[in-house]
C-alpha cells in the first residue's frame, strides 16, 4: 500500500487547526510542546499534523515529564515491576486526556478519541472553529479603548 500525501489546501487547513488547538490549549494554561522538540526534553501537550490521507490529520497527545515517562518505562523492565510508579504515570496520562478533550470541545473543536486503535493519551482533532471566529479570550474592542 502506498501512502498518498494530501494536497496543499488540506495540509494548510490541518496546520490552521493545529495552530488554533495549540493556542487554545496554551490559553488554558497547559504547556505546549514546540513542534520538532525531542521527547527527552519536552512535556505537555503535543499537537501534530499528519500529511497523509489515511489519518484524521491533527493529533493531540499528552506527554508527562521526561523523568516520569522514563522512570515508568524502566519500571516495566524491572523484576519485580514497580507497579505504583507505572500506575501513577498511567493515571496522570488518563487524567490529562479528558481534560484536554474538554478544553478543545469547549473552544468549539470537534474531536474523536481513538481509544481502540491508539494509546489512550491521543485525541484526533476533526475540525476547529472557522478562522473568522475569534477565540473567546481574544482582545476585545473595549480593551483597546484607552
Amino acid at each position: 500500500m502506498v501512502l498518498e500525501k494530501v494536497n496543499a489546501a488540506v495540509l494548510a487547513e490541518r496546520e490552521r487547526i493545529a495552530t488554533r488547538a495549540r493556542s487554545e490549549l496554551a490559553a488554558a494554561g497547559l504547556p505546549v510542546v514546540v513542534p520538532g522538540l525531542d521527547k527527552i526534553v519536552s512535556s505537555g501537550v503535543e499537537v501534530s499534523v499528519c500529511e497523509y490521507d489515511d489519518c484524521s490529520g491533527v493529533k493531540v497527545t499528552w506527554w508527562c515529564s521526561p523523568r516520569l515517562w522514563l522512570s515508568a518505562k524502566r519500571a516495566l523492565d524491572c523484576e519485580p515491576r514497580d507497579m505504583p510508579l507505572i500506575e501513577h504515570q498511567r493515571t496522570v496520562v488518563e487524567a490529562m486526556t479528558p481534560a484536554i478533550r474538554t478544553i478543545l470541545v469547549s473552544a468549539g473543536f470537534k474531536v474523536f478519541d481513538p481509544q481502540g486503535n491508539r494509546a489512550p493519551r491521543s485525541i484526533d482533532v476533526l475540525s476547529a472553529p472557522q478562522a473568522e471566529v475569534l477565540p473567546v479570550w481574544w482582545v476585545r474592542d473595549d480593551e483597546l479603548d484607552g
